[in-house]
């Protein structure tokens, strides 16, 4: 397990909670090696069944995060969003979300938000349910698991 500091609703920091699933390696030069070098054969499959995001439900009894919302992504991230981008804080982040069901990691950042904003603009329990049905047929088919080329997805570097 590890803790993570991620930002929720409104931009507020919270601990999110997940299983580990890469080591901590570094190079002869201490930075961090690359995901694909840090992640373990365990941290592979946990991610590729999503198993890694069941501890994230303590998250979801706590308050901080939904079921459904925009992933909670790293609070580096908060300066480089555009305004629109920001919107995606408007709502508490979910364990799955309209980007997970549309693409997860194979679509872009650009397409990520857009999705995440789309559904702050348009949220309803119709649209939740329709989310949790995609979510249980992307796990079984483990769609869009890594970004091609990479094992993870390459980080966001902001928007021009």
């Amino acid at each position: 397990m590890f803790r993570q500091k991620r930002p929720g609703k409104d931009g507020s920091i919270f601990t999110l909670v997940k299983f580990r699933t890469m080591t901590d390696a570094r190079g002869s030069n201490a930075a961090l090696l690359s995901d694909s070098e840090r992640l373990s054969f365990f941290g592979k499959w946990l991610r590729s069944t999503s198993l890694d995001e069941l501890p994230e439900l303590w998250n979801v009894l706590r308050g901080d995060m939904s079921i459904v919302g925009p992933r909670p992504l790293l609070v580096e991230y908060l300066p480089l969003y555009s305004l629109k981008q920001g919107r995606r804080h408007e709502v508490r982040p979910g364990l799955t979300g309209l980007a997970q069901v549309m693409g997860r990691n194979n679509i872009s950042w650009e397409e990520k938000f857009d999705l995440d904003v789309w559904y702050v603009d348009n949220r309803s329990l119709r649209l939740d349910c329709a989310i949790i049905f995609w979510t249980f047929k992307a796990v079984l088919k483990r769609d869009g698991i890594s970004a091609d080329g990479s094992a993870t997805m390459p980080p966001f570097q902001g928007s021009e």
